[in-house]
């Protein structure tokens, strides 16, 4: 049976590694966030002292709004992205071959444009249906040298 004092160490050590376990996401500037981190490739949120940043750099008033921005660390700089209804933060897919596109123009032959609904947002193609099959159009959107869609990042500065 674990005493008293057992108890009180076991709540200490479980409390202070949660705290030496706390990303930097909750730092309270942006020069910290990526200081010595290099590259990171996976988004954070960014913590609630840069909202009003975002809103600056991404052009709100409303700091709330931008509850769904995420930062990633390039060369030790601080990128932000705000996700949006199109606005995709994840890696982009690059795939020529979509299986949305291609399920769409199986039930849609001749399609002039196959909606994001179905290639889903994270595509950097846009795709037409040649008959019944999905062919690209364009290229919408490019990719940083990371695999993120560029237009989406700017850098916090």
């Amino acid at each position: 049976m674990i005493g008293f004092k057992g108890l009180l160490a076991g709540i200490v050590v479980v409390a202070a590694c949660s705290i030496a376990a706390t990303p930097p996401a909750f730092a309270q500037d942006a020069a910290s966030l990526c200081a010595g981190r290099g590259t990171v490739d996976v988004a954070a949120p960014i913590p609630t002292s840069l909202m009003e940043q975002a809103a600056k750099l991404f052009g709100g008033d409303d700091t709330d709004s931008f509850a769904a921005t995420v930062y990633r660390c390039v060369n030790g700089e601080v990128w932000l992205c705000t996700y949006g209804a199109n606005l995709v933060c994840d890696h982009a897919n690059v795939a020529k071959v979509n299986p949305g596109a291609t399920e769409w123009c199986k039930e849609n032959p001749g399609a002039r444009s196959v909606p994001m609904a179905a290639t889903g947002h994270d595509t950097i193609y846009s795709y037409v249906c040649a008959g019944k099959t999905a062919r690209i159009s364009r290229t919408i959107a490019k990719v940083d040298e990371r695999g993120f869609i560029a237009g989406n990042w700017k850098r916090l500065k």
